[in-house]
């Protein structure tokens, strides 16, 4: 969950430390960037676990319990093979920085994460165990669907739903750079927008990702339509379908949505 609204809230009552990784060396626990903070009786955020972690509370526990200085940061490095003990044995600077109310505005917008724009087309079974797998990760979903009423009325602050009928006619308004799952209740609504992802794919290449449920079967058929209606080899070539790492043929919504996510992560790291 993004613990960053959590964070702003208590700096209203309560100063925190919040210790950031700075720079790495070799193989750590997190990369630059993550942070965690620390409260009198809470922790925020994680910068890997383990006895870095662990180090990293009790030395920020200090620095809340010391007068301010001016809450000029600290930094420390840490060796963690010679130092702490831990296997990866890289190095890891982390910076110590005691903040509070005054600072909301500011790590507001610092803290906030980058998020990839990723379209789910559906609201059946698979697409809600797959806003609940993805909406903690780095994404900021758009979820649309053709029928009324289909959305839960509670989501997280980064998924917005869409109703749209006919589906397709949401493609175009995409954000650009949009991976995109669709998984609609109908074949037929499914066909609609792979074929709507592909024109827009040759007028702005700006997908990178379109991934369509169903087995090899369902886009053997698909394939056969979509040349029916001028698409290429080349171009169909660009959609993956079956969706979802090989090798994992558990069919429940739940393992098709840790396989799929799996597989848009490999994908975001590769990039």
């Amino acid at each position: 969950m993004n613990v960053l609204p959590k964070l702003l809230e208590c700096l209203v009552r309560e100063p925190a430390v919040l210790v950031t990784v700075l720079t790495t060396r070799g193989s750590v626990p997190r990369e630059t960037g993550a942070w965690m903070a620390v409260l009198a009786g809470d922790v925020l955020g994680t910068i890997g676990g383990g006895r870095l972690e662990l180090d990293a509370i009790h030395h920020a526990r200090q620095g809340l319990t010391d007068a301010p200085s001016g809450n000029r940061p600290q930094r420390i490095l840490y060796r963690l093979g010679p130092s702490l003990g831990q296997c990866c044995g890289g190095e890891v600077q982390l910076q110590y920085e005691r903040v509070g109310a005054a600072e909301v505005a500011v790590l507001r917008e610092r803290l906030a994460p980058r998020l990839a724009p990723l379209a789910l087309f559906g609201g059946g079974h698979v697409g809600r165990a797959l806003v609940h797998v993805l909406s903690p990760l780095p994404w900021e979903l758009t979820w649309i669907d053709s029928r009324d009423e289909i959305f839960p009325a509670q989501l997280p602050d980064n998924v917005a739903c869409e109703h749209s009928d006919p589906v397709q006619a949401a493609v175009p308004g995409l954000a650009a750079g949009s991976q995109v799952l669709i998984m609609s209740f109908s074949h037929a609504e499914d066909l609609d927008i792979v074929a709507a992802c592909l024109t827009r794919q040759r007028a702005h290449h700006d997908l990178p990702y379109v991934g369509l449920i169903g087995s090899k079967t369902k886009w053997a058929s698909f394939r056969s339509r979509l040349r029916e209606r001028g698409f290429s080899d080349v171009e169909l070539d660009a959609v993956t379908c079956p969706i979802g790492l090989p090798g994992i043929t558990d069919k429940r919504p739940e393992a098709i949505a840790v396989s799929v996510a799996a597989q848009l992560l490999l994908l975001q790291n590769a990039q």
